[in-house]
């Protein structure tokens, strides 16, 4: 390994969150952003293969475990918590529209949505508080979290599964009147239709 990609792998190791090759290069004495970049790469390669990788979300890298090992570290077993219809549907708007305010995520739903839906989500840190919205009220606005890119294994919003996707792997069962999803930011044609409008309940 070149003395520039043990330094990155050095400084990942030591760091207490995450770093973007800008701020790799300023740490590493100003070394240039493209040579960064190319070590990051050459680390990441290095590890494709082992216990832990070297991965990116939006930009930023950090180590984690290798996802098949990642069950033998945990010290007690995940309760899984499934999300309820609502938070699911709240979910998906946010992710595909953000950001996005409680008066918006209502719109698209057709049914009011309770400030305990979007608490359950920003608990569990998938969604947060994304600043106001610079229009009369200044209403909150939401946005997903780095927490949500990796739970779902994302590198970005771009990464973001298509209607077709979801269906197949059973992330809409819940959610029987949802037509389509928009495509994922970035996308070159939408496929999306809003869900049909219901009450909370789904009625």
């Amino acid at each position: 390994m070149e003395p520039l990609a043990r330094a990155i792998e050095a400084a990942l190791f030591a760091a207490e969150e995450p770093m973007d090759a800008g701020a790799l290069a300023d740490l590493l004495g100003g070394a240039d952003r493209r040579d960064v970049e190319a070590g990051l790469c050459a680390v990441q390669a290095d590890y494709a293969n082992r216990g832990v990788h070297l991965v990116v979300r939006e930009g930023r890298w950090h180590f984690e475990t290798a996802p098949d090992l990642a069950h033998l570290l945990r010290r007690e077993r995940e309760q899984v918590r499934r999300l309820s219809r609502a938070a699911t549907e709240v979910l998906a708007i946010v992710a595909y529209h953000e950001p996005v305010s409680r008066a918006e995520i209502e719109a698209i739903r057709g049914v009011q949505t309770s400030g305990g839906t979007l608490d359950v989500l920003m608990e569990a840190g998938w969604i947060r508080i994304a600043g106001r919205r610079e229009a009369p009220g200044r209403p909150t606005i939401y946005a997903t979290t780095p927490e949500f890119l990796d739970h779902f294994g994302l590198a970005s919003r771009k990464d973001l599964p298509g209607i077709a996707e979801l269906k197949a792997a059973g992330l809409l069962d819940r959610i029987e009147d949802a037509e389509e999803l928009p495509d994922p930011p970035g996308a070159s044609e939408s496929r999306g239709e809003a869900p049909q409008h219901r009450d909370e309940a789904g009625n």
